[in-house]
Formats: structure tokens, sequence, C-alpha cells
């Protein structure tokens, strides 16, 4: 824990610099007409010129924009922390430990799909707590159970331990993924309580929030899958939206669950315009994507309420990921030959 006071206005003001230079939904339309390199060279126009010109000598095209990106994202949230102080400092670096989550699941799906570490190397984001041996040490290994057994010194290990039976039972990654979920969240609002005003209060309700709509999304994903697995063994606790035994229910009825989610007095009235968009998903990609996008909304409205809390930070954290990532998927589509309609069919867009 961190001592001193809290920097918060200060913060805000250099987040508020940061969210403004962030692209705009006009720039994504403007990156699906061009190839990778074109991406490249807008993002040489962009607050990304350093990364491109740091990493031009040693790559190209795709890996050029991935390994930028990546390098990007660290550095902006290593910021946050630089810039932060006292308790403002303690809740950022412990909801930058999502990236710790990402990073895990990463090079687990990269050793179930036998893909090289060079390729699961560029989709890592070093902006978490595992240091970088112990992230050189999991690309080097080449199985799941080696790879749990490499982060024994980390709050992961127990979680994966214990869900490691039902994995090779089942053979599916759903349940490693979900322990290292759950692990993330479980850390994250364990001394935290439930504060009912303040920043602090606000910072709870947006880890609710991101609770309730992965709970969402991982139901929706366990029905996909036609695995015989029992969506409640995989609920996430910590949010106010579902019980068990509602996700449970609610998993098989895509247009209740939605109603679910409008019909809530925290999320109805806020999330508008994202619901909508949950009504028209066609796709489980499409729900996911307004899933985020109903996210970012909230965030937004939470950061707005209370403009010198951690909310103003998590919703630009979460605005950052999705510029990245937006970028990402035009890059990849780009380079595999799908149609503008297609690759925009991949953005979250609000």
């Amino acid at each position: 824990m961190s001592i001193g006071a809290s920097n918060p206005e200060y913060v805000n003001a250099r987040v508020r610099a940061r969210r403004a230079a962030l692209f705009a939904d006009e720039d994504y339309r403007k990156l699906i007409r061009m190839g990778p390199s074109g991406i490249a060279r807008f993002m040489e126009e962009t607050e990304y010129e350093r990364e491109i010109n740091a990493l031009g000598a040693r790559f190209s095209g795709v890996d050029l924009i991935e390994y930028a990106l990546n390098r990007n994202l660290a550095k902006h949230f290593h910021d946050l922390l630089d810039w932060s102080e006292g308790r403002l400092y303690d809740l950022i670096a412990r909801y930058l430990r999502k990236f710790d989550v990402w990073n895990v699941k990463t090079i687990i799906r990269g050793i179930y799909t036998e893909t090289s570490s060079d390729e699961v190397q560029n989709d890592l984001i070093r902006a978490g707590e595992i240091d970088d041996s112990t992230i050189d040490r999991l690309l080097e290994v080449d199985t799941i159970e080696d790879a749990i057994e490499t982060l024994n010194a980390t709050m992961f290990y127990e979680p994966l331990l214990e869900a490691f039976d039902t994995y090779e039972q089942t053979g599916a990654l759903v349940p490693l993924e979900n322990a290292l979920d759950r692990a993330f969240y479980e850390n994250l609002l364990a001394d935290l309580g439930r504060p009912q005003e303040g920043p602090e209060a606000l910072y709870v309700e947006f880890l609710e929030a991101e609770i309730d709509f992965r709970n969402a999304r991982n139901a929706l994903r366990l029905a996909r899958t036609g695995a015989d697995l029992d969506p409640a063994a995989y609920y996430i606790d910590g949010g106010v939206l579902f019980t068990e035994s509602e996700l449970s229910r609610l998993v098989t009825d895509y247009d209740e669950l939605v109603s679910h989610i409008a019909d809530s007095r925290r999320y109805g009235d806020t999330l508008s315009s994202a619901l909508t968009q949950l009504r028209e998903a066609e796709s489980l990609i499409q729900f996911e994507h307004a899933l985020e996008a109903a996210l970012l909304e909230y965030a937004d409205t939470l950061s707005s309420s209370y403009p010198v809390s951690v909310s103003a930070v998590l919703s630009y954290i979460l605005a950052k990921e999705r510029e990245v990532e937006n970028i990402r998927a035009i890059a990849r589509g780009r380079e595999v030959g799908l149609s503008e309609s297609e690759i925009e069919d991949e953005l979250v867009i609000l």
C-alpha cells in the first residue's frame, strides 16, 4: 500500500490531454482503406511516432504495427503509475494487473494451439506486475502444466492448479481462463468493501459493472461452445446484475439476457445506445463488441459524474485499449484480405 496523499487533479489533467489524442471513429474508417504499410505511415504522424521510428528498422507490416501498439500501450499505462501518488497509485496499479491476466491467457492459448513464442510475444502487453523474467520463462515452456508451475510465486498459481483437472477432462481452455479472471477480480475487490459515496465508491461500481458484463459474455461463450459445462461453475462473484442461478437460466435465452440488463436500475437508463447494439447483435463477436461498448459508455458516465476520481483514469484505460484493439483488428484484417465491411464488423465503435 502506498503512503501519502493522492493527486487525482494532476493525474486527471494529464489523462484528459492523453484522451484528446486518441483516434476518432473517422480515423478508423480511414485506416480500413489502407494496407499495413499505409497504416504504419498514418501512425507515424500520430502519437505512435516514437514507437514506429524505434521499431521500423527491425520490423515491417503488421509486425511493426503490433509491436508499436503494445509498446505504446505499456508506456501509457506505466506513465499513469509514474504520475500517481498514494491511494490513487494503489487503485490504478491493482487494476493494471488485468494485463498479467491478458499475458498469461495469451501464452496459455499459444501453448494450446502450438503457436510459436515469437508470434505469442507479439500479443503481450507488459504493463502488469509479473516481471519480464517470468514472462520470458513462460514463453519458453512447452506445456500448460509447466506454465502453471512457472507462475508458482504469483496469485494465479493455486487457482490455475485447481482448474487444471477440469481442463484435462474437457480439453477446453475456459476453466483455466475463468480461473485467471476470478483470481484477478477477487484480489481486486478483496479489501475495498462497498463504500456508498466518494471516489472509491465509483471505483467499486466500475469494477462491479466489468464483472457483470464479463459474466454475461462468459455465459454466452459457454452456451455457444456446446461443451457440457455448467455456467454457474464459471460465475465470477462481485457483480450486482446476476446471481449464479439467474445467469444459468438466462444463458439459454439471449433476448431475456439483454432484457435483464435493460431492466436493471443500475444500467438500464445509462446504456440505451449500447443496449440497442446488444439487441441487434447477430453473432457472438457482435455481442461481445456491444458489451465492450456498453462498458465504455458506463465508464464514461461514471467519470463525468465525479471528474476528479479514479473513474476518469479507468475510462481512459478502456478507451486506450479500444484504440489499440481497433488498429490491430484493421491491420490483421487487411493482411488476410478481409473486405472493408468485414473489418468494420470487428471494431468497437461507439
